[in-house]
């Protein structure tokens, strides 16, 4: 049963005879090489540049403790041999892809490899040295949150036909007018909500430019990221500025420990005592996972997306299923734009967002339009952001701009398809006109 006939009401009809569409997951056989010969190639960087190249008595400390969870004694291992081994298991899954050229595991086996560099890479780094290795987990997620809204966002919106570019813009909104109404009325909540207003406004805007009057979809996405940028630093400069102290330095969001879980070695602290964003991330990644792809909603939602025509023939209203979501969307948006102020910074400064709205896009590509998909490259996005910061404090000679484009260099290589091809829904992007 196809989508469409799952989702519509009353009797299917008959299925038509034509082949199946391409599976988005497989991989082409020559990309798979190019994955394995690449993992091949780290582990030649780790045998000799993280390995060889060091002294035998080098040593790293990685320290695995924070409040509130138990202690653990730190980590201390030999940076020569950790990184030959390593580097050993990642040339087998690099030429297990080479040779085996399984499709379906291949970006397992290829995170797996790629996550044995990482390792190899912090224990260099961290020679002749202590990294807290919990509190770069617990900072990789905190940066991971906003990302993680901005993907839903734009799987909401993408799902049902509307591509938002305007990500960027309605986290602008959404930070500036959290932080100023946290701080005129010192509760945190209403600036989480006020975040979502002005993130569903700018969905509407999004909406109404683009169904009503068919405007294109990507030029009217960043046009409202201009609109948002050049508001929000207009308004900061004449109005948050000259009153600081009353409109923008809002309270943040303490952290709030789960009793009992907040204490386990080394994921506790990581997981289960932040604050409120990182909780609602969470809970939004299942609401929309399951509202998506496991409800009648979920069913015509991706109905609309794929074949609007075919969904509109049997009863599904699609103009309103795309304002619906695209509103919805922008509201995600808006409460991921109000964790940079009142979840973090504590106050609101113009292009704070640094484009992360675009990284988001990124992400959700990465994850070809899946909610879960989307959190593993955020997380990815997030552990950069992190170890940028962890690596200008120790001091590694890699200089700080190189640092400072890893998340966007990843971004550009997540664009310009080194995942693969990966198939959007049908009818993104495209203008609909009822017939």
């Amino acid at each position: 049963m196809s989508v469409l006939e799952a989702a519509l009401p009353g009797p299917s009809p008959p299925p038509e005879q034509h082949a199946p569409p391409p599976d988005s997951r497989l991989v082409s056989s020559g990309r798979i090489r190019g994955m394995g010969t690449f993992l091949v190639a780290l582990a030649a960087v780790m045998t000799f540049a993280f390995g060889l190249g060091v002294p035998s008595s080098d040593r790293a400390t990685f320290i695995l403790t924070a409040p509130p969870a138990v202690n653990v004694a730190p980590l201390t291992m030999s940076v020569r041999w950790v990184s030959i081994v390593l580097a050993v298991l990642c040339a087998a899954a690099g030429l297990w892809l080479v040779f085996r050229r399984e499709q379906r595991a291949s970006y397992l086996v290829f995170g797996a490899g790629f996550t044995l560099f990482l390792w190899s890479f912090l224990t260099w780094v961290a020679r002749g040295a202590q990294l807290n290795f919990v509190q770069m987990l617990a900072t990789t997620l905190i940066s991971t949150t906003p990302l993680v809204f901005g993907s839903l966002s734009g799987i909401m919106c993408e799902r049902s036909g509307v591509i938002n570019i305007a990500i960027e813009g309605q986290f602008l909104a959404g930070a500036f007018l959290g932080a100023m109404i946290g701080s005129v009325t010192g509760d945190l909540w209403l600036g989480v909500l006020a975040g979502a207003v002005a993130g569903g406004l700018f969905g509407w805007l999004l909406a109404f430019l683009t169904l009503r009057y068919g405007i294109d979809q990507i030029i009217a996405g960043v046009v409202i990221v201009a609109f948002c940028t050049g508001l929000t630093t207009f308004l900061t400069e004449q109005v948050l500025t000259p009153d600081q102290a009353t409109l923008n330095s809002p309270q943040t969001f303490a952290a709030i420990g789960i009793p009992l879980l907040d204490k386990i070695p080394i994921v506790g602290p990581v997981l289960f005592d932040q604050n409120v964003f990182v909780y609602l991330a969470a809970v939004l990644l299942v609401v929309v996972h399951v509202g998506l792809f496991r409800t009648r909603w979920g069913l015509r939602v991706r109905a609309v997306g794929e074949h609007p025509h075919a969904a509109e023939t049997v009863g599904v209203h699609v103009i309103s299923v795309r304002y619906r979501n695209v509103i919805l969307g922008g509201a995600i948006a808006g409460i991921g734009g109000a964790s940079f102020t009142i979840g973090s910074v504590g106050q609101f400064s113009p292009q704070m967002t640094a484009g992360l709205g675009y990284v988001a896009l990124a992400a959700m590509i990465f994850g070809r339009w899946r909610p879960f998909g989307a959190l593993g490259a955020a997380l990815l996005f997030g552990f950069c952001v992190s170890l940028q910061s962890f690596l200008a404090v120790l001091n590694v000679g890699i200089p700080s701009p190189f640092l400072a484009m890893a998340p966007y260099v990843i971004t550009i290589a997540v664009v310009s398809g080194l995942v693969g091809r990966v198939r959007p829904p049908a009818a993104d992007g495209a203008p609909y006109r009822r017939e």
